[in-house]
């Protein structure tokens, strides 16, 4: 693994998650960290199995689960920035997003990370990526929960009964 790039990585990652969540004491951005260090880590150890041997059956469950990772992510980030009406950054939503994605599920951006990071792994499933591969899951999980209490502190009741409405990640699943 190159060093210089994970060290670089891991930085802008720390950032981002500084500038988006921490500092603005949305605390979810501290478990999202994980996520996303797991993922750059499964890409850093993965990236050159990418395109070979195309057609094994390793493959193609891969790039079903990254070509499936697309739709959550941007649909979830668009629809964020459209109707949830965001203050300063897309995370600051001044309004209860309920309609696109979000009618079916409440956490589609996290929905994409757990499927590129699940598309990863598959690149090559050994111990050195199924580990990242289970912090990624687990992060992700723990950092929908720290969100949803967030949200339920900024938007209440309508937040509650949105819970009740929707999955946290895979429609009509879980």
């Amino acid at each position: 693994m190159n060093i210089p790039v994970l060290v670089t990585g891991t930085i802008i990652i720390i950032v981002f998650s500084w500038f988006y969540s921490v500092r603005a004491k949305r605390y979810h951005g501290i478990t999202r960290f994980f996520s996303f260090e797991s993922i750059f880590i499964l890409f850093l150890l993965n990236y050159r199995l990418w395109f070979r041997d195309a057609f094994n059956w390793l493959q193609i469950i891969s790039w079903i689960f990254l070509f499936a990772s697309i739709y959550p992510g941007i649909a979830g980030f668009l629809t964020l920035k459209r109707v949830g009406k965001p203050k300063e950054n897309f995370e600051n939503t001044t309004a209860l997003v309920r309609s696109g994605i979000y009618k079916y599920i409440r956490h589609p951006l996290y929905c994409s990370l757990l499927l590129l990071g699940t598309g990863i792994v598959f690149k090559d499933p050994g111990p050195f990526q199924i580990i990242p591969g289970i912090i990624n899951i687990i992060a992700i999980y723990f950092t929908a929960r720290i969100e949803e209490k967030e949200m339920t502190a900024k938007f209440g009741e309508q937040y509650i009964d949105y819970m009740k409405d929707t999955k946290m990640f895979i429609p009509f699943l879980f």
